[in-house]
């Protein structure tokens, strides 16, 4: 996996990569919620160009069932630039796919054949356990040393704490925990950095024996879930800073850091506030040389009438947003933010993180609009827009409607079903469902559909060490 000359896929700044050309493939994440049938990844015609555009040309089965393939991300990406990186000639070739229910963690090989790719090894949870004390692996990162991944509880029982891991980028071995020392942190979920400042942010869901089963509405209102960020030498693997929302505001989830190595803030999502069941995005920057997190975004709960509410909301009377995933354009211009309980996506300007502006929304499936997508406008769609994935030009970003299978079962109790949607993104804002693109139901073999990775790279996929002016 070693090349003479860096990765063509790699690319040293964030304006580099918004230069990259399209896509041409997309790799989904499909599970099997009853556990019958082995999960898999299905492989997407994303060429305009193409007979098959907007297909699923590809279909790689695990060999196992019930693994509830969740997040998945590349071995290597453009972090091997970086002046540390002591790998520069790594080569984005395969793909790390964890198992969020068994912990096993798939090593998928994309490049002989990249419509079909290729088990080529198998970490099992007893690995991650012995070597890391960890499972329920989450995220995966590229990192320019290794490749990390979160994971949200211990390796010995369905407790905390979670933290991240860190596998060979050569060999895929599980070198071990990377905290050297984690103060209090007890709740895990996603991660990310800022390499230049030698800064690494964590967030926080709930231990496994919290979320398996579904969300449980005594520790929802006993403000139980997670509500803080933790900054940490990424360096030294220590925490340095944590920071409280308040613990209204429930489920810090995902994580986008500023791509510009330059700039030292990022978003993260909050799913709900107990107060009010709305949901918010903040920002974290640092002043006078601490960490703060502000709130920059409200997205309140929208009315419905009991009768069209699933059991788990009907005492109040409301669909609340639910924003369970976000994602940056890699030029920081356009944040997307996934409502998956009222069935929408939104698109804010936040050239300045501190004042976003709502540019642009698209609506699909939702707790009570079950709205269609306008190429099947007689099939009401359950699920909403859920995890989001944008092009590293901007100009496209892909939507899937599923967030967890439990969870699936709480909100949408009559099914959720599978699709993925395509969104074009105007230059100056404003989205337009693509006609042409919508995969779903049969074409994912009975299957739940979650993340997305785009060939080559996308939004949320790599980081970058020099910057672009």
């Amino acid at each position: 996996m070693t090349r003479w000359t860096p990765d063509p896929t790699f690319y040293p700044t964030p304006r580099d990569a918004a230069g990259a050309p399209a896509e041409k493939l997309a790799y989904v994440a499909a599970f099997d919620r009853a556990a019958e049938q082995p999960d898999a990844i299905a492989v997407i015609d994303t060429d305009p160009g193409s007979d098959t555009y907007g297909r699923v040309v590809g279909w790689t089965d695990l060999p196992h069932t019930g693994d509830e393939l969740h997040h998945f991300g590349w071995n290597a990406c453009s972090s091997a630039l970086c002046p540390t990186a002591p790998h520069p000639h790594v080569e984005r070739r395969y793909l790390i796919v964890p198992g969020l229910r068994s912990s096993r963690i798939y090593v998928l090989d994309t490049k002989d054949d990249p419509r079909a790719p290729r088990l080529v090894k198998e970490i099992p949870a007893e690995e991650l356990a012995a070597k890391a004390d960890y499972s329920r692996p989450h995220t995966i990162h590229c990192g320019p040393d290794g490749i990390y991944v979160s994971a949200l509880g211990n390796g010995r029982d369905g407790g905390g704490p979670g933290g991240i891991a860190v596998l060979d980028h050569t060999t895929f071995d599980v070198r071990g925990q990377w905290e050297a020392d984690r103060g209090d942190q007890h709740l895990a979920y996603d991660f990310w950095w800022h390499l230049t400042r030698d800064v690494l942010v964590t967030s926080e869901w709930g231990t496994p024996d919290m979320i398996e089963n579904g969300i449980d509405p005594e520790l929802l209102l006993g403000r139980q879930y997670g509500h803080r960020l933790h900054f940490w030498d990424l360096a030294k693997r220590t925490l340095v800073q944590s920071v409280d929302l308040g613990d209204q505001y429930q489920m810090t989830l995902e994580l986008r850091p500023a791509h510009e190595p330059t700039k030292e803030y990022g978003f993260v999502g909050v799913v709900v506030s107990v107060e009010d069941l709305s949901a918010s995005i903040w920002v974290w920057h640092r002043e006078a040389g601490e960490f703060k997190v502000t709130k920059v975004i409200d997205i309140p709960a929208e009315p419905a009438a009991t009768e069209d509410l699933p059991p788990a909301l009907q005492p109040f009377g409301a669909v609340p947003p639910l924003v369970t995933d976000i994602d940056l354009s890699v030029d920081d211009k356009f944040l997307y933010v996934s409502c998956w309980g009222t069935g929408e996506l939104k698109q804010y300007d936040v050239s300045d993180p501190f004042h976003p502006v709502e540019v642009g929304s698209v609506r699909l499936g939702g707790i009570v609009g079950r709205v269609a997508h306008p190429s099947f406008p007689d099939e009401r769609l359950a699920g909403g827009p859920q995890m989001v994935e944008v092009s590293r030009d901007g100009r496209r970003v892909y939507v899937t409607n599923s967030l967890y299978g439990s969870w699936d079962d709480q909100f949408y109790p009559d099914g959720v079903g599978a699709w993925l949607a395509k969104i074009d993104v105007a230059a100056e804002g404003g989205l337009t469902l693509d006609p042409k693109f919508f995969p779903h139901g049969d074409e994912f073999r009975g299957r739940r559909v979650h993340q997305t990775r785009l060939q080559g790279g996308d939004a949320s996929s790599d980081s970058y060490c020099f910057p672009s002016a």
